[in-house]
């Protein structure tokens, strides 16, 4: 019994010892503490959005007042374009007249013209026709008498030169006219030297300057 007690002993520290020598060898690591894992916030890429500029706004314009062109020069003389509107008061009709530098006398288109005598006198009397509108009969006094030679014909013709009263615009002058059929032309009336040599200026590149007689 004795001996049986003896060997456990014996094992018991022969153990012991065994366990202290195994951990006495081995060497301990220390223990790093862990460090806090911190998240960090995802990141997105910069997008520069796609902004297109604002239209440039610029100030609304004022419109230009309209350009009033001169109807007279410095001088009060009428100016006048290519074509004009004519009175005549002794026929109380506004005609359009073509306003001719080459030529000297005016000329009016005139339709049944008979001469006859008055007081001693040449008169004549005749209406005025174009584009299918016939005037009233009128009667004057013929200040001369002029040939005309026609290349188309032989021989000549004479036609009366009267004076009559014409406005253009705010001008009223009595100014002397050939009577002739011009219904085959365009303008029953030619204004020709003899009337705007003192009284107007001609600028060809306008038209209709003067205003229509109302």
């Amino acid at each position: 019994m004795e001996k049986l007690w003896k060997t456990t002993f014996l094992l018991v520290l022969s153990t012991t010892i065994t366990a202290c020598a195994t951990q006495s060898g081995t060497s301990q690591q220390p223990v790093q503490p862990e460090k806090p894992v911190i998240e960090q916030p995802e990141q997105k890429p910069d997008v520069t959005p796609d902004v297109k500029p604002e239209p440039e706004t610029k100030p609304a314009e004022k419109p230009e007042p309209p350009k009033v062109e001169s109807k007279k020069t410095s001088d009060g003389r009428l100016i006048l374009g290519e074509k004009e509107w004519v009175y005549i008061p002794g026929l109380e009709e506004s005609f359009r007249a073509r306003v001719d530098t080459g030529a000297t006398t005016s000329s009016i288109s005139a339709v049944e013209i008979v001469p006859f005598e008055r007081d001693g006198k040449d008169w004549v009397k005749f209406k005025m026709e174009h584009d299918g509108v016939r005037s009233k009969e009128i009667a004057l006094p013929v200040e001369r008498w002029v040939k005309i030679k026609q290349s188309s014909a032989e021989g000549s013709h004479r036609r009366a030169v009267v004076y009559a009263w014409i406005e253009i615009g705010d001008h009223k002058e009595k100014t002397e006219f050939t009577l002739a059929d011009r219904t085959h032309l365009s303008f029953p009336v030619l204004l020709g030297r003899s009337f705007f040599r003192d009284v107007a200026v001609v600028d060809v590149s306008r038209k209709y300057v003067q205003d229509k007689h109302k």
